[in-house]
Formats: structure tokens, C-alpha cells, sequence
């Protein structure tokens, strides 16, 4: 299944708007992350286990283990906080 991965905030700033990945059906929020972590470099950084990342599943906030529909959108973004 293909599915669209979007980055907000601080995540954008280092890995773009958003791009298209391909996940075996049945996939869930956290084997997509698995497979962006195996990629190395910024994403493996930002993405990494133990850092603050918060997800959202067609636009409503999910946790990892959500399931990833064809042409889902999944977005990955940092705590906000404000005042």
C-alpha cells in the first residue's frame, strides 16, 4: 500500500514537506516509522525511539499502534507548547 508521510515544524525544517512510501498491507503506524528510522541519517535522528514525536493518522492523533490504510496520510510532528 502506499501511503503519504508528512513532516510539521522542526521535523519539515529537516526532512521536507512530505513524501510517499510504500508498507506491506495490515502495516502500522509504528512499522512505518521502523522502516523511515532504517533509512539513517536526519531521519533516524528526528524519528528516533525515545524522542518526543507525536503522529497523527488522517489528521487525527493516533498512537504507533494505529493501522495504515492505502493512501492514508500520516503526519509526524514535535510537541508543541505555548502559552
Amino acid at each position: 500500500m502506499r501511503i503519504q508521510v508528512r513532516y510539521f515544524a522542526s521535523l519539515r525544517e529537516r526532512l521536507g514537506v512530505a513524501e510517499t512510501m510504500e508498507l506491506p498491507a495490515g502495516a502500522s503506524v509504528a512499522q512505518a516509522r521502523d522502516a523511515l528510522l532504517s533509512r539513517g541519517g536526519a531521519h533516524a535522528e528526528l524519528l528516533a525511539r525515545g524522542r518526543a514525536v507525536r503522529c497523527a493518522l488522517n489528521q487525527r492523533m493516533c498512537d504507533e499502534s494505529a493501522l495504515l490504510t492505502d493512501e492514508a496520510e500520516l503526519a509526524f510532528f514535535p510537541p508543541v507548547t505555548g502559552g
